[in-house]
């Protein structure tokens, strides 16, 4: 397969570019840098330098470069900052998934693999989550992310365009050669944060509330690795290159971790006694959030590979320590 990657430069972004060329696919990667890194992109993909808001930048893209599939990771996607700027948000994710479908339809381009996020769901109403859940987000990252996937899901039938929207869970770990990984500015994410401690880059990590209805208090969360995100990405591709039709997955591991459980793996995996402070709850942050991924594993065949919370922890570490600033670009 030809494919597109648009944010193909970030974090999972650049782990799907890895395991494409991996799986012997011809790959483009078209990102802005606004938040991700050029020594992430493999060497061996052909890259673009631009922003999918741009009408132009995407002609040259689909004009030069024979596109089967586009996988789409563009967009912002700090919850916070989401909620005291929220027009940055609809500006960037919405506009440019709006450019983008444009675009797309005019050059006869018909397959799109969307990476969303649990953040559609909101508070859920049970666990683990099912597709059909109720999408109630609870900030305007969520909403950009579910009024997406509404435009795919209206651009499929009246242009055609079939979609696979992949809804993450918690991604973390690295790439086992643990040349590429995480670095976001600011970090946001709770494993790289709690290994900034034994880096010295932190004296401790924080625990956001202990009061929760859960076996030790603290949040429980589903953690999924990054590669095995990647290995979705694909999977979804050839999904809708075998006559596949637009529909919406899961992605997570189904097993969930609390705070102190993966503070307490990474001390493990680290040897560093990592000291935790607790704190108040943060405004918004749901007990439990578990995925249900029957319907990825029964439609696309997936299976995650890297389900272990110590392994997960252990290639983050392997990246963090090696580059404990990050890709320094």
């Amino acid at each position: 397969m030809n494919i597109l990657v648009l944010g193909g430069a970030g974090y999972i972004g650049s782990h799907t570019v890895k395991e494409l060329i991996k799986a012997g696919n011809s790959v483009v990667v078209a990102d802005s840098l606004t938040t991700g890194h050029r020594k992430a992109v493999d060497s061996r993909a052909k890259y673009y330098e631009g922003d999918i808001r741009d009408g132009a930048f995407l002609d040259k893209d689909f004009t030069e470069e024979k596109i089967d599939v586009v996988m789409h990771f563009c967009a912002y996607s700090l919850v916070g900052e989401s909620v005291t700027n929220p027009l940055k948000y609809y500006n960037n994710n919405i506009g440019g998934a709006i450019t983008l479908l444009e675009k797309m339809q005019e050059h006869g381009i018909k397959k799109i693999v969307f990476s969303s996020t649990a953040a559609t769901y909101g508070e859920p109403e049970r666990v683990p989550i099912v597709e059909t859940d109720p999408t109630v987000p609870t900030n305007p990252y969520g909403e950009t992310k579910l009024a997406m996937e509404k435009m795919f899901k209206w651009a499929s039938e009246a242009y055609g365009i079939e979609y696979v929207s992949l809804r993450y869970f918690n991604a973390c770990g690295a790439d086992e050669t643990a040349s590429i990984g995480e670095d976001h500015g600011p970090e946001t994410h709770l494993i790289p944060l709690i290994l900034q401690v034994p880096l010295g880059k932190r004296e401790f990590i924080s625990i956001f509330g202990t009061d929760y209805a859960t076996h030790d208090g603290t949040c429980i969360r589903d953690y999924i690795h990054v590669t095995d995100l990647a290995q979705a990405h694909i999977l979804a591709a050839d999904y809708l290159m075998h006559g596949g039709k637009s529909d919406i997955f899961n992605l997570g591991n189904g097993v969930g971790f609390s705070v102190k459980e993966v503070i307490e793996t990474a001390r493990k995996v680290t040897g560093h006694a990592i000291p935790a402070k607790e704190s108040e709850r943060r405004a918004g942050d749901p007990a439990q959030l578990i995925a249900s991924s029957e319907k990825a594993k029964k439609i696309l065949g997936w299976k995650p590979e890297h389900d272990s919370l110590e392994e997960i922890i252990a290639s983050a570490w392997a990246w963090h320590k090696n580059n404990p600033d990050g890709f320094e670009d």
